[in-house]
């Protein structure tokens, strides 16, 4: 049954809940309970004080005091009224006049004495009240925006910009440990308390002596990944920035073979390329983008093939990105240390010597490599159009293809610093941002992470030293070993998991807070999309002129990662992007691009996005770790199930009804729980610890077990914002149709039925507690 709140405390204009005492308040919620159950007696539906004769001659002399109409009754259940009444259901009642009865002089005086000096006790008591106590006239969210607003006024976008460049004059080391010694000596001179350094010895795949290469077995051309002829004067010039184009984790050696274009190598096109070739043993010749690059080398290497040469179409990347000459690095690492999977890199930790993860040799290639390949000429335009690049079914390429990379341990540094929180201190909401690792490449990308998190730490701190302090500890992360696969977020993870299941809440990522400068991309997760929605418009002040809200739950390549998909926790990431790019292929950021590919001080040369990243993304950690009540949807997780079963051509009936069934259970949970603890006048302290504790651990139910390589655990995700329907399921169905047996499908809607099933018990069980919590009282 649906429910609103209604203002149980008839208090006289000024009186203060202060001024309750514990026996009072029992009283009146007895009261409240007992008038309750008298309305919900057998018979008392039919009710009516319509009449003087129907009335009881005890109920006279209180009708002599002119009482007002009778209101609906109040319980300890949360004081709310009847939205949806049975047909049978009286909603108004009314006294009858009293009726004309002789009285006592006497006895009337004496009444009328005693509500005088009632009513004048009352003006004293609320008058002292209202003076010695504070006024709840102004809300607590108001009180809290204002005091979001004066900590973020100070963040300036000329202070990220100075932060920014000394960020980048200090890559000059490339130790990974001096960095991480900086930035917690920065931190800490702003006053950021307990910054640690966190240490984990992780293995590395690392390139070799000299840069990889790519040879035309007809013409006997040698040529680099950035398609510069092999020579000793090409491997002179930007020397880094060859050796760095490579496969981290990749197989090495070399292979002789048919170069076969796979395009963006799906399930379809692999299906259609079997065939037509025998590609036991061939070179792939692979774009990136549309799924993960994990999934698409899984696919490949179980179809046969032996090596990959991968690069992007430039014809999916933004015309302002002029990137054909440019190499790149991937990383085929899925997170974490490769030699201690699934546990923490601690000292005495059985380690695995895992020097590749895949037993394909996997070279990234420019586009104008690609283009000699195949032998196209420079200009590929057609009236204005771009022509994606494709080799021709009808023409023979064999290629030699050699890598070579070394594998070895070296330490990886995390920073990490706390701000404990007063109230729930065992909480915590953890913000991450990423520092410099790989040599010479996401110079520019870690910097503008780096500066926009150190802004918001410098804004917090002022407010601090003011005796200010969040009610949830505020945990800030500088990760290591981001390009090799997210490597230090997972080994803290893996480290702290424990911990971390039971006290983190939320996570907001500052990975990439510009790409682009054409359009404000948003990711949440579907608990927090509406707290985000209500953020953008910090963005927009004048509503008719906002563009469509662009938030999404979709997949990211970033240390958000561990998070997401091993411990549930929501997440929250804003980012500046070019249009293009989100309109076209997604999976292209698994590509980094060298230090002068990424010109941040072009895309935002006054900082404004960095200042607005950073004031959006400071605002919802503020709300976050000071609101009372986590500001969590429950029922935005059971409609967004719902919208991805919807059109799925896999969905059951068996699914649909356990959706219907979650829905169900979220809009009582939202009801009844939600709704009074966000009254200040109806929060308990115990019932608001348990709801936040159900609200932390909703995502976790849709954690599954089995995945396919690259795609996420939890399913609340997309794979891109462009698909709502879940993203096992498409993959299961593509799977599916290339092979007679329905067996992957059946697997995959397993796992999100029991999902499903897992969230509505989950629900479910919270309200009985909170049930049992009430009768327990009463």
């Amino acid at each position: 049954m649906a429910y609103q709140k209604v203002n149980a405390d008839q208090r006289a204009p000024g009186h203060s809940q202060y001024l309750d005492n514990d026996d009072l308040q029992a009283t009146a919620l007895d009261l409240e309970w007992d008038m309750e159950k008298e309305l919900e007696e057998p018979g008392f539906d039919q009710f009516q004080l319509n009449s003087a004769e129907n009335q009881n001659l005890e109920n006279s002399e209180t009708a002599d005091l002119n009482l007002d109409p009778i209101q609906p009754a109040t319980s300890p259940k949360g004081r709310f009224q009847r939205l949806q009444e049975e047909s049978d259901y009286v909603t108004h009642y009314t006294r009858s006049a009293p009726k004309s009865n002789p009285r006592n002089f006497c006895r009337l005086l004496k009444i009328f004495c005693t509500a005088i000096i009632l009513f004048i006790s009352g003006i004293l008591i609320g008058y002292y009240s209202h003076k010695n106590c504070p006024s709840n006239a102004t809300s607590s969210g108001t009180l809290d925006l204002h005091l979001y607003q004066e900590i973020l006024k100070t963040i300036q976008g000329e202070d990220i910009k100075k932060s920014f460049r000394n960020l980048v004059q200090l890559y000059k080391s490339e130790d990974d440990m001096d960095i991480s010694k900086k930035i917690k000596t920065q931190w800490t001179s702003l006053g950021l308390e307990d910054v640690q350094l966190v240490n984990y010895s992780v293995l590395l795949n690392l390139p070799g002596l000299s840069p990889s290469s790519v040879t035309l077995s007809s013409s006997g051309q040698c040529f680099h990944p950035n398609g510069q002829p092999c020579s000793e004067e090409a491997r002179k010039w930007s020397s880094q920035d060859l050796l760095y184009s490579y496969a981290a984790y990749s197989a090495n050696g070399i292979l002789e073979a048919e170069v076969i274009d796979v395009s963006y190598g799906n399930a379809d096109d692999l299906k259609r390329i079997k065939k037509m070739k025998n590609v036991t043993n061939q070179i792939a010749l692979l774009k990136l983008g549309k799924l993960p690059l994990l999934y698409k080398l899984s696919l490949l290497e179980k179809t046969g093939f032996g090596g990959v040469l991968l690069y992007i179409d430039p014809c999916d990347l933004p015309k302002t990105a002029n990137l054909s000459y440019n190499t790149f690095m991937v990383s085929l690492n899925p997170g974490g240390d490769p030699s201690t999977p699934g546990y923490p890199s601690i000292d005495g930790s059985f380690r695995q010597h895992r020097s590749n993860l895949t037993s394909l040799l996997v070279q990234p290639i420019s586009a104008s490599l690609v283009a000699k390949l195949i032998s196209l000429p420079k200009d590929r335009t057609t009236n204005g159009a771009c022509s994606p690049l494709e080799l021709p079914n009808n023409e023979e390429r064999i290629v030699n293809m050699k890598i070579q990379t070394v594998t070895k341990f070296e330490t990886v540094t995390n920073v990490v610093g706390y701000l404990k929180g007063v109230t729930f201190p065992d909480r915590y909401v953890i913000v991450g941002s990423h520092h410099h690792t790989a040599h010479s490449y996401n110079r520019q990308e870690w910097a503008s992470s780096t500066a926009v998190i150190t802004a918001f730490i410098r804004a917090l701190m002022l407010r601090v030293k003011r005796g200010w302090r969040p009610d949830r500890t505020i945990v800030f992360c500088s990760w290591g070993g981001t390009a090799f696969g997210n490597i230090g977020s997972y080994e803290w993870g893996e480290d702290f998991r424990k911990v971390l299941q039971r006290n983190v809440v939320a996570y907001i990522s500052l990975h990439s807070p510009v790409r682009g400068n054409s359009s404000l991309h948003s990711v949440a997760s579907p608990s927090l999309q509406q707290l985000v929605a209500e953020k953008n418009k910090f963005n927009c002040p004048r509503r008719d002129q906002c563009p469509k809200t662009n938030i999404s739950s979709e997949q990211i390549q970033d240390d958000a990662d561990y998070f997401i998909n091993h411990l549930g926790v929501p997440t929250v990431r804003f980012t500046y992007e070019d249009i293009k790019t989100l309109e076209g292929p997604s999976f292209l950021s698994e590509a980094l691009f060298p230090k002068h590919a990424t010109k941040i001080e072009e895309m935002d040369p006054f900082f404004n996005l960095h200042e607005t990243i950073t004031k959006l993304s400071g605002e919802v950690i503020l709300q976050i770790a000071n609101e009372p009540v986590l500001p969590f949807n429950a029922l935005d997780i059971a409609l967004e199930v719902q919208n991805s079963l919807k059109g799925d051509q896999t969905t059951t009936p068996q699914l649909l009804a356990l959706a219907s069934r979650l829905r169900e259970s979220a809009e009582l949970f939202q009801s009844d729980e939600m709704r009074p603890a966000n009254d200040p006048k109806e929060r308990d302290p115990m019932r608001v610890r348990m709801l936040n504790d159900l609200l932390q651990d909703m995502e976790k139910s849709f954690l599954v077990q089995h995945a396919p390589p690259g795609f996420y655990r939890n399913i609340l995700y997309h794979l891109d914002g462009k698909t709502s329907q879940f993203s096992i399921l498409l993959e299961a169905w593509e799977h599916c149709k290339s092979l007679a047996s329905n067996e992957t499908l059946q697997e995959a809607l397993s796992e999100v039925l029991n999902s499903i099933n897992a969230a509505q018990v989950y629900f479910k069980a919270g309200l009985d507690v909170f049930e049992s919590v009430l009768v327990g009282k009463n």
